[in-house]
């Protein structure tokens, strides 16, 4: 009986040659100009074997972005062993410095992470899947630590728009990447350069987060 040609345990060196391949390929060119031919080139592999193992070059790119997405995961997750008990702060800073570590660190993060900033500036049918199978259960985290810090009588827009806030912070530093390297040529992205600028836009999230309270409490006083 044939297998799944979709199916994710599949242990199949051409369909991890393949992920790998298309995994640079479509983060340098993009979805539309990449070609199945370069990337079953670069994989070394037949391509009748995207048919088989993905469908199409659409069922290949997702599977890319959602490859992509459980590796870093699972090699930065977003509690990082940190226990639910944890104060907001605390799972806070967590939340931001494995979210920094997913975007900056590691090669093969490095190709990913640069594949999803192309995906949101140019958006498939892809990103549907992504955000439902993945993003969308980071942003929920993201949102209740936010909604626990600013406290109950936080409007709805209030906890969304400090919540993107944050990560436009973390973000920036992978779209403006080649900006930053032209400013700050020293500034490399080591282990502990990351979980400084973990620490930092940490702070600078709490302070934004306090101030409101802070200045009613000044008023009231």
């Amino acid at each position: 009986m044939r297998k799944s040609p979709c199916h994710p345990s599949i242990p199949d060196e051409t369909r991890r040659r393949l992920l790998e391949a298309a995994g640079e390929i479509f983060a340098k060119e993009g979805f539309r100009r990449a070609t199945v031919r370069e990337i079953c080139q670069h994989a070394k592999a037949n391509i009748a074997a995207v048919n088989y193992h993905f469908r199409n070059k659409e069922g290949l790119y997702t599977a890319v972005l959602q490859h992509g997405m459980a590796a870093s995961l699972k090699q930065h997750p977003p509690d990082s062993g940190v226990d639910s008990s944890a104060s907001p702060e605390r799972r806070l800073h967590v939340f931001i410095h494995s979210f920094l570590q997913r975007l900056l660190m590691g090669t093969s993060q490095g190709a990913y992470a640069r594949l999803m900033v192309r995906e949101m500036s140019e958006p498939t049918a892809a990103l549907d899947v992504v955000v439902r199978e993945h993003i969308r259960p980071l942003s929920d985290r993201l949102i209740g630590i936010v909604r626990e810090i600013l406290g109950p009588g936080a409007s709805e827009e209030a906890v969304m728009q400090n919540a993107m806030s944050i990560v436009g912070q973390c973000v920036f530093y992978r779209h403006a990447e080649q900006v930053i390297a032209k400013l700050s040529p020293s500034q490399k992205h080591t282990p502990h350069a990351v979980a400084r600028l973990a620490g930092h836009i940490t702070q600078f999230s709490l302070a934004g987060l306090r101030a409101p309270r802070e200045a009613t409490r000044e008023s009231s006083g």
